[in-house]
């Protein structure tokens, strides 16, 4: 697993902090998981952070904009004579959920958020769960073009942001909520 502090905690640079901030904010993504854009060939190389064998998702469309399905393509397999990754292609049909059986406080968006019961005065931890995209997709290709109030983030940010790729994390669209399927999958 491969934490990333987001958030508050990592916006502030005040001291002392923590009278600032509520919570803490992580996001993670799992080594064994990636997605790529539809129609990606699957990757031959890896960054180091990731596992010898790494499950692919691809990132399909929905109907509605920025949000997205992941359907398992490839299984990843690194032979290390080779220093490469060689790929299986996977079944379609088999598409990523971000239901969890943990006991949870509450959900809010992508965050599942966490309470401490040993230490209730402890900051609450909101925890997201990504898959790691290497590559900017299609279905966020409005992003780096679209209106931003008061330049920010500026285009330099902008360009760092979609050269270095996306996470994508598990929620569903507020139309899509009640529909069984999609409330889980989206």
């Amino acid at each position: 697993m491969i934490p990333l502090t987001t958030g508050s905690i990592a916006e502030f640079y005040i001291e002392p902090m923590i009278e600032h901030v509520g919570d803490v904010d992580v996001m993670f993504h799992f080594n064994t998981q990636l997605a790529i854009p539809q129609g990606h060939p699957p990757p031959t190389q890896l960054p180091d952070e990731f596992h010898n064998y790494v499950m692919v998702w691809e990132i399909i469309g929905s109907h509605l904009p920025g949000y997205v399905y992941l359907d398992l393509r490839y299984l990843l397999t690194e032979c290390v004579d080779e220093d490469q990754y060689n790929a299986v292609e996977c079944d379609r049909g088999t598409y990523g959920s971000h239901n969890f059986d943990v006991a949870i406080e509450k959900v809010h968006g992508p965050a599942r958020v966490v309470i401490h019961p040993r230490d209730p005065k402890s900051l609450s931890t909101d925890t997201v769960y990504c898959i790691r995209c290497l590559v900017w997709p299609s279905q966020a290709a409005h992003w780096p073009t679209r209106h931003r109030n008061y330049d920010w983030p500026d285009s330099a940010i902008v360009d760092r942001v979609v050269s270095n790729g996306c996470d994508v994390v598990g929620v569903a669209h507020r139309q899509c909520r009640q529909d069984e399927w999609m409330s889980k999958n989206q």
